[in-house]
């Protein structure tokens, strides 16, 4: 299709100018109210000198303000960077200098500090000459009152088109610097139909999205089918576990959206007793391993279906479980592939395995992204010689085409030199009922190389040891490679930008761990 969300917003604010486009826990921004303020923020894009094609930095929190501010980077024909609200200061001079934005949007506020502190630290370290564009709350500039908003005219000459690159977002951190990720609105509309015919979305639904806006889950769960369809979108600017249950009762929510660990959380909450979730029908989840067990039991309590797309910021979507999908398979498997994408599975040297056989996923298909920007060496990672873009995990898809990830090929502990998949542990130290969340990393061991270490979240008012831990896990019939060696108790397990687990930070907690002088494992 060719229409942009631009074309959409207008038609809303048309047809029913004060209906919500976004709710907030203490606001609400209109379709109205979201047509002038994006174009009064692109107003001040162009009056700022940005030439069509400019990178602009946007580090917001979820709510109004950011989906204005995307709004108004389509309409004034820039580039946004979206940069999540939880990235440290390191990749987001990274992100500016790596992109080459010309600005950053900020709050007055970025942690509690004065935002043009921040930015001035940015101009030292990247040594660019950054504009700082201040906005409220409701995506209104502090320099607005001086520019007059873009009209309908000036935004057609100017704005981005369906296939036009209109936003760079980052993967999600968990190791190293991130890469940048071209996005484009045409590979979100494709993904937007799967997601309507997968949950049967329509116009009546509300959408709750407790994913980061500039991710692929975000983009797609708040900026493109909320908008698509003219349904609110319930924001928080950051996450609650009760908060969120709070506002899907309040709100009636039908659609929640959030990966794995935010479900679990609100699973774990005292607050889901209380509260009426009657009108949930509907989660959307992924991001990382869905726990099967949680999962149902998300379902039990709630009555919504959970669904997922298996996929990544640069892939968009590879397999898909849909409502017309078993339990069985809704929850053990990410789902039948894709037909239009295309999907194969590789062995090591680039041959396709046979069903049922683990290897590593490709695809090829309209929800893919063109890749990372200005990084050949990443696109080397990224895509086979002859195009097929990669996953980065190891997975299986069966004679019904049901594909199954059983675990990462970058994600193994390796012991004595066996590959131990953390995904395995993590489900298995799932299992005891003490432990909320769980993720498995290596330790580095004299004799064997590395170890397993699990960290945990336990539950309220429980405890856990190594041994009660392991003698659980014996009685359950785990192998004893996938036996955690170590077990770390944490209040909080970190999470990157996207709200996964940050892998890359507790790998460094383990490595800090003392290491053994001997062994006889």
């Amino acid at each position: 299709m060719d229409e942009t969300l631009t074309d959409l917003v207008r038609a809303h604010a048309r047809a029913r100018p004060e209906a919500a486009a976004f709710v907030t826990p203490d606001a609400r921004c209109s379709w109205r109210e979201y047509r002038e303020r994006a174009a009064g923020l692109a107003g001040a894009y162009v009056a700022c000198g940005f030439e069509r094609g400019s990178r602009v930095a946007v580090l917001l929190p979820d709510g109004a303000a950011v989906h204005v501010a995307f709004l108004a980077g389509e309409q004034a024909g820039i580039v946004t960077v979206g940069i999540g609200a939880r990235a440290g200061e390191r990749e987001i001079a990274h992100l500016v200098e790596r992109t080459g934005a010309v600005a950053v949007v900020t709050h007055e506020t970025y942690r509690e500090t004065p935002a043009v502190d921040l930015v001035d630290r940015l101009r030292r370290v990247t040594g660019r000459d950054l504009h700082h564009v201040v906005v409220d709350d409701r995506g209104v500039a502090s320099c607005a009152r001086d520019t007059e908003p873009l009209t309908d005219a000036d935004i057609d000459a100017r704005r981005v088109r369906p296939d036009d690159m209109f936003l760079l977002n980052s993967t999600s951190g968990t190791t190293g610097l991130p890469k940048c990720v071209i996005q484009t609105q045409r590979r979100w509309r494709y993904f937007h139909g799967l997601a309507v015919d997968a949950g049967a979305l329509t116009p009546n639904d509300v959408f709750l999205s407790a994913i980061p806006a500039p991710f692929g889950f975000g983009l797609w769960t708040a900026h493109f089918t909320p908008t698509i369809l003219g349904a609110p979108v319930v924001l928080m600017p950051r996450f609650s576990p009760d908060l969120a249950l709070q506002l899907a009762e309040r709100e009636r929510v039908t659609v929640l959206a959030c990966v794995s660990t935010q479900f679990v959380m609100m699973l774990e909450s005292p607050a889901i007793e209380r509260v009426d979730l009657s009108s949930l029908r509907v989660l959307f989840t992924g991001g990382e391993a869905v726990p099967e067990a949680r999962a149902a039991a998300f379902e039990d309590a709630t009555g919504a279906r959970v669904l997922q797309f298996y996929g990544s910021n640069e892939t968009g979507a590879l397999s898909r479980t849909t409502l017309g999908d078993d339990r069985v398979h809704r929850l053990t498997t990410a789902g039948r592939v894709i037909p239009e994408m295309h999907v194969r599975v590789l062995d090591a040297d680039g041959r396709d395995v046979p069903a049922g056989e683990p290897g590593q996923p490709c695809c090829r298909g309209p929800a893919t992204s063109p890749g990372y920007y200005d990084d050949p060496a990443g696109n080397a990672e990224l895509f086979t010689h002859d195009g097929w873009m990669r996953m980065g995990d190891v997975a299986t898809v069966d004679a019904d085409g049901y594909l199954r990830v059983v675990g990462r090929t970058s994600d193994f502990v390796i012991r004595g030199g066996k590959n131990i998949s953390a995904k395995v542990v993590e489900d298995e130290v799932s299992s005891h009922p003490a432990v909320a969340l769980a993720a498995a990393v290596a330790m580095p061991d004299p004799v064997f190389g590395e170890r397993v270490c699990a960290f945990v979240e336990l539950r309220p008012g429980t405890s856990l040891t190594l041994d009660e831990l392991v003698a659980h896990l014996r009685a359950r019939g785990t192998s004893p490679e996938n036996l955690p060696e170590r077990l770390e108790v944490l209040d909080w397990l970190p999470r990157a930008s996207g709200g996964k687990i940050a892998k890359g930070e507790l790998r460094e907690r383990a490595r800090a761990l003392p290491q053994p002088g001997s062994s006889d494992q």
